[in-house]
C-alpha cells in the first residue's frame, strides 16, 4: 500500500513537471497546438491498461490533464477520452492533399480516419459528400464530435471540414499547418464557417 501511494505521488509529480516544461506555445495568429512525439509516448505510458498498480482514477486524471494541455481545452474530466486521445495522436501530422495517414493528411482524410478509429463509422471521403450525409445542427447546439464545414462565401462550395471539440474549438488538418486545434472565433474561420453536422454513430 505504501509503495502504491509513493508511486502515485511520484507519477503525479512527474506529470506536473512535464506539463509545465512542455506546455505548447500558443500563437495569437493561429491559436493552434502541436505536441511532439515524446509527449504521445508519455501519455501512452500513463494510460496503459496494463498498469494495474495505478488506480484508474489516477490514470484518467493524468490523461485528462494531458489532453487539456495538448489540445488547449478546459475539460470537465467526463469527456469522451477515446475522441480526445485519437485527436491528440494526430496533432502535428503534416498536411498532404489526397492522403489520410499520419505521414500526411488533408482535412477530410483526417476526419474519416478519426471517425473510423473512434466510432467505427466510415464517412464519405470528401467534405461536400460528408455534408450531404449528416444531420444539420445549429451552431449553438454543437456537441463534441460534430463536424464543422466551411466555405468561402454564399454560393461557394464547401472546401474544408473539421471535428468540433468544445468551447468553440475544433480539430482539423489545415494546409498551412497540418493537424491542429483552432478556434471558430478566429476571424478567418468565423468568416468562412458555413454549418455544423452530426453523424449518426449508433
Amino acid at each position: 500500500m505504501k509503495n502504491s501511494l509513493l508511486y502515485c505521488l511520484a507519477a503525479s509529480s512527474l506529470a506536473l513537471s512535464f506539463f509545465f516544461e512542455h506546455t505548447p506555445a500558443s500563437s495569437s495568429a493561429s491559436q493552434s497546438v502541436a505536441p511532439v512525439a515524446a509527449e504521445a509516448s508519455f501519455l501512452s505510458a500513463f494510460s496503459s491498461n496494463g498498469d494495474d498498480d495505478k488506480p484508474a482514477t489516477t490514470r484518467d486524471s493524468l490523461a485528462y490533464h494531458y489532453y487539456s494541455q495538448t489540445l488547449g481545452l478546459k475539460l470537465a474530466f467526463n469527456e469522451d477520452q477515446n475522441l480526445l486521445r485519437t485527436v491528440t495522436e494526430w496533432i502535428g501530422t503534416p498536411y498532404s492533399y489526397g492522403n489520410n495517414s499520419k505521414k500526411g493528411t488533408d482535412c477530410s482524410g483526417f476526419v474519416t480516419r478519426v471517425f473510423k478509429e473512434v466510432y467505427g463509422v466510415t464517412l464519405q471521403r470528401s467534405s461536400r459528400s460528408m455534408f450531404q450525409n449528416v444531420k444539420h445542427v445549429a451552431k449553438t447546439e454543437m456537441h463534441s464530435g460534430d463536424l464543422v464545414f466551411f466555405r468561402r462565401g454564399p454560393g461557394q462550395p464547401i472546401y474544408h471540414v473539421g471535428i468540433y471539440l468544445q468551447d468553440g474549438k475544433f480539430a482539423h488538418s489545415a494546409c498551412n499547418g497540418g493537424v491542429m486545434v483552432s478556434s471558430l472565433n478566429q476571424p478567418y474561420y468565423q468568416r468562412n464557417f458555413y454549418a455544423a453536422g452530426r453523424v449518426e454513430t449508433n
